[in-house]
């Protein structure tokens, strides 16, 4: 490929690809779902290929690239025309915390794990499990969480209220997890493992391995989410 051939080919590129992207709306980033995401790979990767790669003729690149954005844009009105192929095509929204449980089973379907849903909490400022009323797992892979009350955003009608609460610890540690006792982090909060079992026998629990999750809070009571019977 010589010098003007590429010059043709990166300008061809560039334009077609400036009016495609234009052309399939403006919906940022962070709403994109799972498909659009993987259709602007494909439109960048034929760009790229249109522009590289001699052995594809710049009528096969450009008709490439027009036609892959017009399946997009048709995907697309089908997502805004029909619940049912939106629901084929970008999925449901999954409830992963329901009246502050965790729902395991919608965890395992949208693939996610407890550390996975504790980082997503910190990203939307919750640093614990207990604090969560219900948290929804949104098609663009974003966590969408609403607080307990006591935990929802100061109101006028709250700031002449002081909290007198005081800390036991300096945030929330988890203790259990798929009923393992993490022994490193009780160490952590001068805890054992005799004071941990009176604490699951207070909350109705007999044995360590009927818990998913439990944490310590910092006012030094423990959370705990019991396990689900998976087969109903």
């Amino acid at each position: 490929m010589d010098i003007p051939e590429l010059i043709i080919r990166i300008a061809i590129g560039f334009i077609v690809l400036f009016f495609l992207t234009r052309s399939l709306g403006r919906k940022e980033i962070s709403q994109m779902t799972f498909f659009n995401f993987v259709s602007a790979i494909a439109i960048g990767s034929i760009a790229a290929n249109l522009v590289v790669n001699q052995n594809l003729s710049i009528q096969n690149g450009v008709l490439a690239l027009v036609g892959w954005s017009a399946f997009t844009l048709l995907m697309d009105y089908i997502d805004i025309k029909s619940k049912k192929a939106r629901k084929v095509i970008t999925g449901d929204p999954i409830t992963v915390i329901k009246e502050g449980k965790i729902v395991e089973r919608a965890l395992g379907k949208s693939r996610l794990d407890i550390d996975s849903l504790k980082a997503m909490l910190r990203q939307n400022s919750i640093f614990s499990v207990a604090d969560v009323d219900y948290a929804i797992f949104e098609t663009n892979g974003k966590l969408s969480v609403m607080p307990k009350e006591p935990r929802q955003p100061l109101t006028k009608s709250d700031m002449n209220k002081v909290s007198s609460t005081k800390k036991a610890v300096p945030i929330p540690t988890e203790v259990v997890t798929d009923g393992r006792i993490l022994t490193n982090n009780l160490s952590k909060l001068n805890l054992d493992e005799k004071w941990l079992e009176q604490q699951l026998q207070q909350a109705g629990v007999n044995s360590v391995s009927d818990v998913f999750y439990a944490e310590v809070q910092q006012d030094g009571t423990l959370f705990t989410d019991s396990k689900q019977n998976l087969l109903h």
